[in-house]
């Protein structure tokens, strides 16, 4: 959303992306707060930021309060896209700092440095056109520390829940208004052996208990790519790990942290071979089909995001996953019913305990 209002003649591919996603009852997003080096970088070098992009940022949030949209905004990736730990890295590397890699990100001082000042420059930004700080803005539902956080020096977790409790706690620090999550896809480390069982043959260096047992972290993320982690296997298949995958989340969600858990990335792929546009559809409602029959039976989820929503003429950011609401009446028609049907239960359940 960032990269495309940073020019300026783009802003009205951001306006209809929000404009078709409220029609079909949408009213999360979730976007990235960082541009890392690069073009149309938001940070240039560590603390030196480009203001026009960073208008272009208070743009996005204004627009989507105009919508009735909630943001859910990322500080950080994971991967090099738009620079990334990579790029932190990178630039320590450059200030004569000694680094061993990329995961050095979750352990180097001057590093973490790098990103708490970035944190504190997001949180603290006052909106040139709607003249509210960031961390005052109702507007922005959470902040995200990473998008889909990994470390390969320590497939424990622990490397990565120390990084997370002393981030978690500088953003409660500077802002106690909104809510935190960690951006992480759910798989499970060694705090709990018996539910490695449930990760897709291999563990990332997440720990997703320990993880999001930590005190600032108000909810739990799940993401999962069946096509990617599961590729070679069939259909079937795939469809039986995330019945695994989200079951147990969400079941540990409710009994072991007592946090909700909002699924916040999964989406089926046109670059996959046998890909149309019926399949997706088909697994998109077999996943809002488990999403609503959880918040029904138990509640202890926040919903779903799918992965991507974007505007006409937002081609060059397509990874496969993409879907123009306008372009795809099928699609479009498999979101808005399970947005009217959360809404509906959400009704149902504020109803039964005013009651009580």
């Amino acid at each position: 959303m960032m990269h495309v209002a940073a020019e300026p003649s783009e802003r009205h591919k951001v306006s209809d992306t929000f404009r078709e996603a409220a029609a079909a009852g949408l009213t999360v997003c979730r976007t990235w707060a960082f541009s890392d080096g690069g073009d149309r970088a938001l940070q240039m070098s560590p603390g030196a930021y480009n203001e026009p992009v960073f208008q272009a940022l208070d743009f996005v949030i204004s627009e989507a309060k105009k919508y009735g949209i909630r943001l859910i905004l990322s500080l950080s990736n994971n991967y090099k896209d738009f620079g990334g730990r990579s790029q932190y890295v990178n630039w320590a590397r450059g200030a004569g700092v000694p680094i061993n890699g990329d995961d050095d990100f979750y352990t180097n001082q001057v590093i973490k440095g790098y990103y708490m000042n970035h944190v504190k420059r997001v949180l603290t930004r006052m909106n040139t056109v709607n003249g509210v700080a960031y961390k005052d803005d109702p507007t922005i539902m959470a902040w995200e520390l990473m998008n889909e956080p990994r470390c390969q020096i320590d497939y424990s977790g622990k490397t990565l829940n120390g990084w997370v409790e002393e981030m978690a706690s500088y953003v409660k620090s500077i802002d106690s208004n909104h809510l935190l999550e960690i951006g992480m896809e759910g798989f499970y480390g060694d705090s709990n052996p018996d539910r490695k069982q449930y990760n897709p043959g291999y563990q990332v260096g997440t720990d997703f208990i320990a993880n999001n047992l930590i005190k600032e972290i108000d909810f739990a993320t799940i993401h999962a790519y069946p096509d990617i982690w599961l590729s070679g296997q069939d259909d079937n298949s795939q469809m039986g790990f995330m019945q695994r995958w989200m079951t147990s989340h969400w079941t540990d969600s409710r009994t072991i942290l007592k946090k909700p858990m909002v699924f916040s990335e999964f989406g089926k792929s046109s670059k996959d071979a046998g890909y149309s546009i019926n399949a997706r559809d088909s697994f998109l409602n077999a996943i809002y089909m488990n999403i609503y029959n959880f918040a029904r039976s138990g509640g202890g989820i926040g919903g779903g995001l799918v992965w991507q929503i974007m505007g006409e003429g937002m081609e060059s950011y397509d990874d496969g996953y993409s879907i123009v609401l306008n372009q795809n009446p099928s699609t479009n028609a498999v979101i808005a019913r399970q947005s009217t049907q959360m809404k509906a239960l959400e009704r149902t359940m504020i109803t039964r305990t005013n009651r009580v």
